[in-house]
């Protein structure tokens, strides 16, 4: 009976020290929140700048709108977008600037997100592949492209493939299909739908006469 006794004590101790330690973490939390967002708040209050450090809390201006987000000094676009924003389109791939699964636009000209440091990016304007559709939430005319010539296979490289091609026909309306070709040669496509893809652009472009469509 002393036996079961102690033991029930131990087991009273043990399940006490664990709900201790769980609310010392959890009282910390809340006092580290509190702090950062009065002293943010607070009537002029300003911290001091410490040499070198990178402002946290930072204004991007994504697919026309300013969206305030607390980025890390080595942040990625990329992870920006699908993290801490909820923009899923963008997608990660390789991670390390080879698939333009990842590609976005930034004014106009398309980059990896996965290799391009969000702090970077402030004074500049950022375009996903969910920033191209319509007022309406109607397709872009790329869009519509692909879907007309069956260019997503598996779908995971078409955010970049389309964000790539819409980024061409900004530069170039008419481009020819080679021309397409070589730019979007920084695109992968795991399904191998090259052709499917460049004949969207094509359609897109306006250009049917060169839209090959095999035996």
């Amino acid at each position: 009976m002393t036996e079961i006794i102690a033991s029930a004590d131990h087991e009273a101790r043990r399940l006490s020290r664990r709900e201790f330690i769980k609310r010392v973490i959890a009282s910390g939390a809340v006092a580290s929140s509190a702090s950062f967002v009065m002293s943010g708040c607070a009537p002029g209050a300003r911290r001091a700048a410490v040499a070198g450090s990178v402002e946290r809390l930072i204004t991007l201006n994504v697919n026309g709108q300013d969206r305030r987000v607390d980025v890390l000094p080595q942040e990625t676009l990329a992870t920006t977008l699908r993290y801490k924003l909820g923009l899923t389109g963008t997608k990660l791939s390789c991670d390390r600037a080879e698939c333009g699964a990842c590609t976005v636009m930034i004014d106009d000209v398309t980059h990896y997100s996965c290799s391009t440091l969000t702090h970077t990016v402030r004074a500049r304007k950022v375009v996903t592949v969910e920033g191209l559709r319509g007022p309406n939430g109607e397709l872009h005319p790329v869009q519509q492209a692909f879907v007309d010539e069956l260019g997503p296979q598996c779908g995971f490289c078409t955010p970049g493939q389309v964000v790539a091609a819409v980024a061409l026909l900004k530069k170039n309306p008419k481009p020819t299909r080679e021309q397409a070709r070589h730019a979007m040669a920084g695109n992968l496509c795991r399904c191998a739908a090259y052709d499917n893809y460049l004949n969207a652009i094509m359609r897109a472009a306006g250009n049917t006469a060169e839209i090959h469509h095999g035996a």
